[in-house]
């Protein structure tokens, strides 16, 4: 199977490289069509796998036929365009504060994973994907500018943007500077190991401390969740909240986020009795003139 490299090498990309290997290795691209994507599917269903997973695998295989075809202008088929399984409603977890500060504090004790609670401050403070953190090198890094800086191999939507940092993500990269500084000063990963070898994941540490803080059903991709959440809670508009999460269509945070800001819509319908007075208030002075 083509080698797919499109991207940065994300550790869900790879989990599903895994996943595609054995069933489509040694075919031949030219031939490859719509069953034989459609037999992975069938037999990714009956091992169990939520349809969520498959169309993430599904992704990465229609990503990768693409980019053979627009980077090596090969002329093969993508018969798996197209192969969404209808998914069940999406999970809408998110941290509270207390819930936060929790899992902070239980990260802060894992002394094999120095980088965990560096990791958890940085993703609920800006939104950042899990693999977009891992992937952040210091050459994207500016804090003089307060930004990080994103190229169209860097984040999802494949476009070239940055992320403003607040005091605490701020706080967050300059405990890791000192990291570097102490132990890896050659080493050009944001989140490395003491050797100055980039952290590959975070999933092991991050569910210890997960458990460790007495919570349920926590992801790190949650972490993404909880920053839009609290920012639409504090009052931020849907528009903003949409370009720092870097979202290619708004339709997505407002299917996601909008829920949280009832006191908009409040704020909407509350015009209505403000029209109801007036019209009221006109009536009186009709009949009196009368």
């Amino acid at each position: 199977m083509l080698a797919y490299r499109g991207g940065h090498d994300t550790e869900n990309v790879r989990w599903s490289l895994r996943q595609l290997y054995p069933h489509f290795t040694g075919m031949v691209l030219e031939e490859m069509r719509g069953l034989d994507v459609r037999a992975y599917i069938q037999k990714r269903e009956q091992d169990g796998v939520k349809p969520a997973t498959i169309n993430k695998e599904i992704g990465v295989l229609s990503a990768a036929l693409n980019w053979a075809r627009e980077e090596l202008e090969w002329d093969v088929p993508n018969p798996a365009k197209g192969r969404r399984l209808k998914e069940a409603d999406g999970r809408l977890r998110w941290l509270s504060r207390a819930e936060a500060e929790a899992l902070i504090r239980a990260a802060g004790d894992a002394r094999q994973a120095p980088h965990l609670v560096d990791f958890i401050r940085l993703g609920l403070n800006t939104g950042m994907r899990p693999g977009e953190m891992l992937a952040l090198d210091w050459a994207r890094v500016d804090l003089p500018r307060g930004l990080i800086y994103l190229g169209k191999r860097n984040q999802k939507n494949r476009k070239v943007g940055s992320i403003p940092l607040n005091q605490e993500a701020r706080s967050t990269l300059i405990q890791r500077a000192r990291f570097r500084a102490t132990h890896c000063p050659a080493s050009q990963w944001v989140f490395c190991d003491k050797e100055g070898n980039r952290i590959a994941s975070i999933r092991k540490g991050f569910g210890i401390a997960v458990r460790k803080a007495g919570l349920i059903d926590v992801h790190p991709h949650d972490l993404r969740r909880t920053c839009g959440s609290w920012l639409v809670q504090s009052g931020q508009s849907i528009h903003a909240v949409s370009d720092l999460l870097r979202h290619s269509d708004i339709r997505v945070t407002h299917e996601h986020y909008a829920h949280l800001a009832p006191e908009n819509l409040r704020d909407a319908v509350s015009v209505l009795d403000e029209y109801r007075s007036r019209f009221r208030h006109g009536n009186r002075s009709v009949t009196a003139e009368k």
